[in-house]
């Protein structure tokens, strides 16, 4: 069925615009009548049809802006608040779809809440509907709606999902906050030390060597490093692509990606706080599945996706196979070593009073909160570090290029 894009007016004169399927402009036309909706404008969106499995999927391209641009996990997480609202306001899932299609600006997002309203309106389950994007709803997502249309509590459910995307986005955003900082000083570093090397360098070694005489140490050092990146630079850098591009294809291996995050977690300082990231988002995670009803079995197997760790989510499969032999959750994870005490403790006990979900997001929001204080305070030190470092290389840089000027005017002045 062809993909049409258009523009129109509500009952209100408001200007709208959107992406429908449709056998044909005057079948749109009269969709969206029914929806109180006048046509103004509507051309046909590009389309492609391609195979997988037997199974026809529809790519809808809306515009070349669209096909770069990227469903953010914010965007999912506004997306979800917004329907879980207007359900609760007993607003029909059709209309309240096609108001999220009307006001959603990203271009991508809302051709995708299109389609999903359109097989909604076919009669399809929203689950089902949603997991044909697998690149904006999880499984978890997928799942969790499942279990609120299956229950009757789909309001409730999108609720608590909302609370745990935006509480990620939080997370996130705070971290990558952080790093700014340190990270542009050390691109800041690296471009004025390439420039010098390069360019500064080699024209100051120039004049040094018609000046004749013995170059003082520091500058013949700084000579010596400029003449072997300048003369190695084409040769290193395709290495270390090359060495780059062969180590990214073994971590896409099973052992490979075994290997690169138990390295990660053992990293010094780094380590401890990816681990406690990941062991958050798996509480978290857990809890809000539990919560939305979904057994305890599926809900290990959705949350270990979560950790983006091969050896944590190893630990966690071997906890679900624990659980499925009649052992409780706690003492598997326990015995793999990779969970901190404090939570398989938390668990234990949650397990015991019946309370699980509620210790599981308690250990979340204290890992969470552990996790901000580690990187504030990591950000805190870095900062400073990372000015002296720089310090200390512009201070060599200035005495290896002036001592030999000093030394010069030195025997200009005594002629």
């Amino acid at each position: 069925m062809p993909v049409y894009q258009y523009k129109g007016l509500t009952a209100k004169g408001k200007t709208i615009s959107g992406v429908a399927e449709a056998s044909g402009p005057f079948e749109l036309q009269k969709k969206l009548a029914q929806e109180n909706i006048y046509l103004t404008e509507v051309g046909e969106a590009k389309v492609s049809v391609a195979t997988a499995s037997g199974a026809s999927v529809l790519r809808k391209e809306v515009s070349l802006r669209s096909v770069f641009e990227r469903v953010r996990q914010s965007d999912v997480a506004i997306m979800t608040r917004q329907l879980a609202t207007l359900l609760r306001a007993s607003v029909p899932m059709s209309e309240a779809l096609q108001a999220l299609v009307a006001q959603q600006e990203n271009k991508r997002f809302r051709a995708m809440l299109a389609t999903v309203r359109e097989k909604v309106r076919e009669g399809s389950s929203l689950a089902d509907a949603l997991s044909e994007h697998k690149e904006a709803f999880s499984d978890l997502y997928v799942n969790m709606v499942r279990v609120g249309e299956a229950s009757g509590t789909l309001d409730i459910v999108l609720s608590r999902l909302a609370d745990f995307l935006e509480s990620s986005v939080r997370l996130r955003s705070k971290i990558i906050a952080a790093m700014i900082y340190p990270i542009l000083m050390v691109c800041v570093a690296f471009v004025i030390v390439t420039i010098m090397m390069l360019f500064v360098i080699p024209k100051v070694t120039e004049m040094f060597e018609e000046m004749g005489g013995q170059l003082p140490l520091v500058t013949r050092i700084l000579i010596a490093i400029s003449h072997t990146f300048a003369n190695t630079w084409f040769i290193v850098f395709p290495l270390l692509g090359v060495g780059v591009y062969y180590l990214r294809r073994y971590t896409r291996t099973e052992k490979g990606r075994l290997w690169a995050d138990s390295l990660v977690l053992r990293m010094p300082v780094f380590g401890a706080t990816i681990r406690l990231i990941a062991v958050a988002r798996f509480a978290r995670t857990l809890a809000t599945l539990l919560n939305g009803g979904v057994p305890v079995l599926t809900a290990l197997d959705i949350a270990k996706n979560i950790v983006n760790n091969v050896v944590l989510a190893k630990a966690i499969e071997e906890a679900r196979l624990a659980v499925r032999e009649g052992e409780s959750i706690a003492k598997p994870l326990e015995k793999s070593g990779q969970f901190p005490p404090m939570m398989t403790h938390m668990i234990a006990i949650g397990e015991q009073s019946g309370q699980l979900e509620e210790m599981l997001l308690n250990v979340a929001d204290a890992y969470d909160s552990e996790v901000e204080n580690k990187v504030t305070t990591l950000t805190a030190v870095l900062e400073p570090v990372m000015i002296v470092g720089m310090g200390l290389m512009v201070t060599f840089l200035v005495f290896a290029i002036l001592m030999p000027m000093l030394k010069m005017n030195e025997v200009i002045v005594g002629h």
